[in-house]
């Protein structure tokens, strides 16, 4: 059958493609997504995520009908899958390309063989979206008529000739390999030459769609879509990975805020990955410019001015970033000229999180610990000599200084007198008889010294 195919038919898409082979028509949308966008499976196979996916739609009026659109049916899901594992083994490693793949089929019109004809689309609009297929793929069914022990092999069959053949037999692949294969029967069985001829029938086949392939694209473009995200990896040690993602997240937060850049990292428990993705290619150069800075941070030189940004606020000052993985500390004692020179007594009052500040480098001791103050400040020159020691002087130096006579102070002995003990009650008791006299035998008793006497404990 006549065959045609055209690239780029919608203008916002990453990759669009239209095959049609006779009365057979397919568009093929390509769609480029961020590594974190693959799909979770959760299925009795051993792979957890998908990283290519190829949906497969087929509409009522595809075939002249009116009904119902809705989910995909069996059929629908098959042909997708069978499109899907003919474009797998030549799909780029994730390794050579981050991006997360999704193709769409949508028939137009069909009669006869439209998963083969969205593999040779899907080739096409991968191609056009930029990306690096290994080489293009291209399917052909295969048909077959038995009758009274003479069989005949049929080359791109129709709706029809599926429906009263024999076989079905799609063979899809490069032009040097086959990529999938699927067989249907509806006899006992076939001998295994006509299987090998129905196999050079299809490479003969497969050939011809494939120069029409390369005709209209002869290879995938160099770059993606400038509407498509723009998505690096960059390998790191895995001891930096830390550095990167920050304490709770905070650093790698920053940068996607800043930047307006995804950025996810990964690791291997070999090297560590962090893959970059932004619509904008000037985001994703400025994270990758970033992230290398935090690898192997600058050094900040003593008497540069930089312009910083508040990153963190504590009682005794403020902690700038001025080069990025590299924080000073600017102290509370200097920033009195925020404040008209007077004293200040929170720095909240006069610096916030986030606002820029133009800092000057002052010190940076052993431990690589920052010191800073504001720029183009004079600040009042401290007197860093020691001071003399001031001669202690006796407080009869300092009476005669005041012109005030001194006494001689009395030597205190060593040795302190006794103190008498002494207890409240017996004193209060005591002062009672004395003034009331004797309270009779409730009252307390006197000893010889005239104090009251203790009643025994039993």
């Amino acid at each position: 059958r006549p065959l045609s195919a055209e690239v780029d038919l919608f203008p916002m898409t990453h990759g669009s493609a239209l095959f049609q082979r006779g009365e057979t028509q397919v568009i093929n949308v390509t769609t480029l997504g961020m590594p974190r966008m693959k799909q979770q499976l959760d299925t009795i196979t051993p792979d957890e995520w998908r990283r290519y996916m190829h949906h497969y739609n087929f509409p009522p009026y595809s075939t002249g009908e009116t009904g119902r659109v809705g989910m995909p049916k069996r059929r629908e899901i098959g042909h997708g899958m069978l499109a899907e594992r003919a474009l797998i083994p030549v799909l780029p490693s994730e390794s050579e390309f981050a991006y997360t793949l999704r193709v769409v089929s949508d028939i137009m019109a069909s009669n006869g063989s439209t998963s083969m004809a969205s593999v040779c689309g899907s080739s096409l609009s991968l191609m056009a979206a930029g990306v690096p297929i290994k080489a293009p793929v291209a399917g052909i069914a295969m048909g077959l008529v038995y009758d009274g022990g003479k069989y005949v092999t049929l080359t791109d069959i129709l709706g029809a000739e599926d429906a009263f053949g024999d076989m079905d037999f799609k063979v899809a692949g490069t032009t040097d390999a086959v990529t999938a294969l699927q067989l249907d029967t509806k006899i006992d069985g076939l001998p295994a030459e006509v299987l090998a001829q129905a196999l050079h029938q299809a490479k003969v086949a497969r050939l011809q769609i494939l120069d029409v392939i390369t005709a209209t694209l002869p290879e995938p473009r160099a770059e993606v879509a400038a509407v498509a995200p723009k998505i690096i990896n960059i390998e790191i040690p895995i001891d930096k990975i830390g550095e990167v993602i920050g304490p709770k997240g905070k650093v790698i937060n920053t940068l996607q805020q800043e930047t307006g850049a995804d950025i996810a990292v990964d690791d291997d428990g070999v090297v560590g990955t962090v893959t970059i993705g932004a619509k904008d290619g000037r985001a994703v150069a400025e994270a990758k410019r970033r992230i290398e800075m935090i690898l192997d941070p600058p050094t900040a030189e003593v008497g540069a001015v930089y312009q910083g940004k508040v990153v963190n606020t504590t009682k005794f000052g403020a902690f700038v970033s001025i080069l990025p993985g590299r924080d000073g500390l600017l102290h509370i004692s200097k920033m009195s000229p925020l404040n008209d020179g007077k004293r200040i007594n929170a720095v909240e009052d006069v610096l916030s999180l986030g606002q820029a500040v133009e800092v000057k480098v002052d010190d940076i001791d052993p431990q690589g610990k920052v010191s800073l103050s504001l720029a183009g400040v004079e600040y009042p020159e401290t007197n860093d000599d020691p001071r003399e020691p001031r001669e202690r002087r006796g407080r009869s130096d300092r009476n005669e200084a005041h012109g005030e006579s001194t006494r001689p102070v009395p030597e205190r002995s060593s040795e302190r007198a006794p103190r008498a003990k002494s207890s409240f009650e017996d004193s209060f008791e005591q002062e009672l008889a004395s003034d009331l006299g004797d309270l009779g035998p409730g009252g307390p008793s006197l000893n010889d010294d005239n104090r009251p006497r203790r009643p025994r404990r039993r």
